[in-house]
C-alpha cells in the first residue's frame, strides 16, 4: 500500500490558530514524516508494517518483575500493571512460565483486603478499579488455583459498600462517584457470578443519565463525553441488558467522528489529539454496538467495521511501536505498559471483523488473539473464568 496515496484529510484551522489546532498540526506533521519513510520502505519490503511481537514480549515480561523508577508514581496501580502485562502477553499468544504465574497470583492475593475487594498493592485500601484489574489479571492466568484466591463473599460485601442510592457506585467507600465504578462493579460481578438485579437496581438508569448531547458518555451526569467513559457506559449497559435505554444513533454518530482523518487512530474527546490507547476505548465500543444493532430501527447485518479498521492498524503498527518493545500514545511519547495493553487490544479489535473474518495489515503473523470487548480479556480466559464460577 502506498501510504501517500491514501485519502487523508489534514486539519484546516480556517485561519484561526489556537493551541489545540497548532498541537494537532504538529502531530500531523510528525506522522506524515513517518508515513513517508514507510512509503519508501514498503517498496522493498512488501510485508511491512510488522508487529514487533518478540520485542514487545521481551519488554512486557521484564516489566512484570522489574520496572524503572519512573513507575513509582503508580504504586497504587500495581494490580493494574499485572493486568496490563498479562493481558498483552495473552493477545500475543505468549504463555508465562508456571512459576511466574504463581508469583503473579500470590502477589495479587496479598493485595486482597480482609474487608473485600482488592487494593492497588499489598496493604492498600480496596478500590473498585484495582479490584477490576486484579480480577482481570487473575482471569488472564487461566488457572483454577489463581481464581480460587478470590474471596467472593467479602467481595460481594465490598460491592454493596460502594453502591449509592442513585444506582451509581463509588470507586471506594465514601469515595468519588463516576461511571468507571458502575462498569468495574458490573464487569467483576458478571465474571465471578455475583451479579443480581438487586445489586444493580437503578444502575442502568444512572449510566444513561451520563450520555451527553454529543452522543458519548461522560464520567457523571453533566460532564463532557469521553472515550474511556463511553466504553465504560456502553459495556456496563450491555452487561446489565439495558442498552435499549440509551440513544444508539447519537452514540454511533459520536464514535465514528472520533477517528482522526489523517492519523487513522482515535481521539478520546472532540478536538483532542490522537492517542494509541483509544484504539481500544473507542474501537471496542463499535464491537459492543454491533451486538446491539437490533435496537436500531434500520437494523442490518454488519459484516465490516463501521470505522476504518485498516487505517487504525496502520497508525498502531507504523506510529505506536517502540523499536525495543512496548507501545505508545503517539510518536515522541515514551512506551509504557498501559499503552501497550490498550493499543494491542485495539489492534485486535480492528483485525477481527464483525463477520468473524479477519483482515490484517502487513504479515499474517501480525494477527492477535480476538479480544472480548466487554471485559478486554481474550475469549478463552472469559470462558474459563465463567465456567469456574458458574457453580461457585
Amino acid at each position: 500500500m502506498d501510504f501517500l496515496n491514501v485519502q487523508r484529510s489534514r486539519t484546516n484551522d480556517e485561519g484561526f490558530k489556537t493551541v489545540t489546532s497548532q498541537e494537532q498540526i504538529i502531530v500531523e506533521n510528525s506522522i506524515e514524516s513517518i508515513f513517508r519513510i514507510y512509503a519508501e520502505k514498503i517498496e522493498i519490503d512488501p510485508d511491512a508494517p510488522v508487529l514487533l511481537a518478540a520485542e514487545h514480549i521481551d519488554y512486557l515480561t521484564k516489566s512484570l518483575t522489574h520496572l524503572p523508577s519512573t513507575y513509582i508514581c503508580l504504586d497504587a496501580s500495581r494490580t493494574w500493571m499485572c493486568y496490563w502485562i498479562c493481558h498483552s502477553l495473552n493477545l500475543m499468544k505468549h504463555q508465562l512460565p508456571d512459576q511466574l504465574k504463581t508469583n503473579v497470583f500470590k502477589f495479587l492475593e496479598r493485595c486482597q483486603s480482609p474487608q473485600g475487594g482488592f487494593g492497588g498493592g499489598p496493604g492498600q485500601a480496596p478500590h473498585l478499579a484495582s479490584t477490576y484489574a486484579a480480577v482481570n489479571a487473575l482471569c488472564c492466568l487461566n488457572s483454577e488455583e489463581a481464581l480460587r484466591i478470590i474471596n467472593r463473599e467479602t467481595l460481594l460485601n465490598f460491592l454493596w459498600s460502594t453502591k449509592c442510592k442513585s444506582g451509581a457506585f463509588c470507586l471506594e467507600v465514601d469515595g468519588e462517584v463516576d461511571i468507571r465504578g458502575a462498569y468495574c462493579a458490573a464487569s467483576v460481578a458478571s465474571l465471578i457470578n455475583l451479579k443480581t438485579d438487586k445489586l444493580f437496581q437503578n444502575t442502568a438508569e444512572w449510566i444513561v443519565a451520563c450520555q451527553t448531547y454529543e452522543g458519548g458518555f461522560s464520567g457523571c451526569p453533566g460532564m463532557e463525553a469521553h472515550g474511556g467513559y463511553t466504553f465504560c457506559g456502553v459495556a456496563a449497559l450491555t452487561l446489565l441488558n439495558s442498552m435499549h435505554l440509551c440513544d444508539m444513533k447519537a452514540l454511533l454518530r459520536w464514535c465514528v467522528n472520533k477517528q482522526t482523518s489523517f492519523e487513522g487512530g482515535f481521539q478520546g474527546r472532540t478536538n483532542k489529539l490522537v492517542d494509541g490507547c483509544y484504539s481500544f476505548w473507542q474501537g471496542a465500543v463499535f464491537s459492543v454496538m454491533y451486538a446491539n444493532f437490533n435496537l436500531l430501527e434500520d437494523e442490518q447485518a454488519i459484516s465490516k467495521h463501521l470505522f476504518s479498521h485498516r487505517a487504525l492498524q496502520e497508525y498502531i503498527l507504523i506510529c505506536c511501536q517502540h523499536p525495543s518493545g512496548g507501545l505508545l500514545d503517539k510518536p515522541g511519547k515514551p512506551r509504557d505498559v498501559y499503552h501497550s495493553c490498550y493499543t494491542l487490544s485495539g489492534l485486535s479489535v480492528s483485525q477481527h471483523l464483525p463477520s468473524s473474518e479477519v483482515d490484517v495489515v502487513g504479515q499474517k503473523s501480525n494477527l492477535l488473539m480476538p479480544v472480548h470487548p466487554l471485559y478486554n480479556l481474550v475469549h478463552n480466559c472469559v470462558k474459563f473464568a465463567m465456567q469456574f464460577f458458574r457453580n461457585a
